[in-house]
């Protein structure tokens, strides 16, 4: 049997090196400079390191911060629009739906958990006691810590695909639409 570079797999040489699979090919895509050297193209490193030492021609540094803020009217505007759409009714029975739900569940949860961890340390005879041959109160309570937690997020993914998911890409459809309404009224 052959692998797809003509080479024998599972064969005698040993298990195949990273440096075999690329056979002479470099892996990173590398540009050559002008001296000779591999020079690796990343547009991130110019963006960020752009204005930051530089001199603006005349042999001062460049202004950095007014360029930062020629940007802030766009900005409050798009900010408007999440201002609005987080006023909307819409929005505050989306997140009154999500408190109805986690607020309880955490409460009960927590309890649960707290309950389980001070009744282990203060009755360590009513944890010890056996049920079912070696399996005692202890571990029920530890299996059954687990199945609540498997169960709690059942019902959370449930419980947020039926009441809230549907409400919450509408607002999300909203606001994408109010910010494109932005960018293409500039």
């Amino acid at each position: 049997m052959q692998s797809s570079n003509g080479r024998p797999c599972g064969g005698g040489g040993g298990p195949e090196s990273s440096v075999e699979k690329y056979e002479g090919r470099d892996p990173t895509p590398a540009a050559v400079g002008a001296s000779g050297e591999a020079r690796y193209e990343d547009p991130w490193y110019d963006a960020l390191a752009s204005g930051w030492g530089e001199l603006d021609g005349t042999g001062s540094p460049a202004p950095v911060v007014p360029a930062a803020r020629r940007g802030q009217e766009r900005r409050g505007r798009a900010a408007d629009v999440y201002l609005e759409v987080q006023r909307s009714p819409a929005f505050r029975e989306v997140r009154s739906r999500y408190r109805r739900f986690v607020l309880p569940g955490l409460a009960v949860f927590f309890t649960w958990y707290v309950g389980y961890v001070v009744t282990a340390q203060t009755a360590p005879g009513l944890m010890a006691r056996p049920v079912a041959g070696s399996v005692n109160v202890a571990m029920l309570a530890g299996l059954g810590q687990f199945l609540t937690t498997f169960l709690f997020t059942w019902a959370y993914a449930r419980h947020a695909r039926l009441r809230r998911d549907r409400a919450a890409l509408d607002l999300r459809w909203d606001t994408q639409e109010l910010t494109r309404g932005l960018r293409s009224g500039e």
